[in-house]
């Protein structure tokens, strides 16, 4: 049950002004990634290729740039904020507050979800310099972008549980989100693919994630939209169960 709200408040807000500390930072660097994005594959390449399922290239690598870039984000703004209470030892004192670990589970993944769609909005906004993106399903889009962020940014606090050195935050987003997003259709279609490697691909999570935000821009994607929500719902649910496990054994949170 929740119940302390200025306890949540409070580890929000203090969230929120570290990322404050660094917005222009935080700003500048998806806006210059976006942009060479765009100049390599929106002009140098998407100019040479034919529209993509009646989608201009350049507007339909839109979806799957935003989604490279919240995925790492979502992923990094949550195991960092989880990471360094660990780090500095006050993890103890905030154990031992009056707050359950669904209050400090929605303050630190409220704060870092925040900032990742922060990050998309900027994304979005930049992308309309480069090319006329229409999106066939705007409140759709919306909602699926928060569920996006929330779900990755509970991926990222079970990472901040689970790393015991900053080199192993970086592991898991450089090693396996990555490959996966890039392997997962975020600038290119399934259907450019030969059958056997279409049908490896679809063993692939992050095909479905890029897919479902894909059709709320489009009205079409690699999968259905359905199958896209479902492969979500379980994603984040997976994440909650493992979440609350490591707060109810205390997995290298008490040790």
């Amino acid at each position: 049950m929740i119940s302390n709200f200025r306890g949540i408040r409070s580890i929000y807000l203090f969230e929120m002004a570290r990322f404050g500390r660094t917005f222009w930072t935080s700003l500048m660097l998806p806006v210059i990634t976006t942009t060479l994005y765009f100049v390599v594959f929106g002009s140098a390449i998407g100019s040479r290729m034919s529209d993509v399922s009646t989608v201009p290239y350049g507007a339909f690598i839109v979806p799957g740039l935003m989604m490279l870039t919240m995925f790492t984000e979502s992923i990094s703004n949550a195991s960092f904020g989880i990471y360094m209470p660990k780090w500095t030892g006050t993890i103890y004192e905030m154990l031992s507050a009056p707050m359950s670990p669904l209050e400090l589970l929605i303050a630190y993944v409220g704060a870092a979800a925040t900032k990742s769609v922060i990050i998309g909005a900027i994304i979005f906004a930049t992308a309309h310099l480069f090319v006329d993106v229409q999106v066939a399903h705007p409140l759709l889009m919306v909602a699926f972008m928060i569920l996006m962020a929330v779900t990755f940014c509970l991926f990222g606090f079970i990472i901040g549980i689970w790393a015991q050195s900053f080199e192993q935050l970086q592991v898991i987003p450089l090693l396996v989100v990555y490959p996966l997003t890039f392997l997962g259709g975020a600038f290119y279609s399934l259907d450019m693919l030969p059958a056997a490697w279409r049908t490896l691909t679809l063993f692939n999570p992050v095909v479905y994630l890029i897919s479902g935000f894909r059709w709320t821009f489009f009205g079409q994607g690699d999968v259905g939209i359905g199958v896209s929500m479902g492969a979500v719902a379980l994603f984040l649910t997976l994440c909650l169960v493992v979440i609350f496990w490591m707060f109810r054994t205390g997995y290298r949170l008490k040790n």
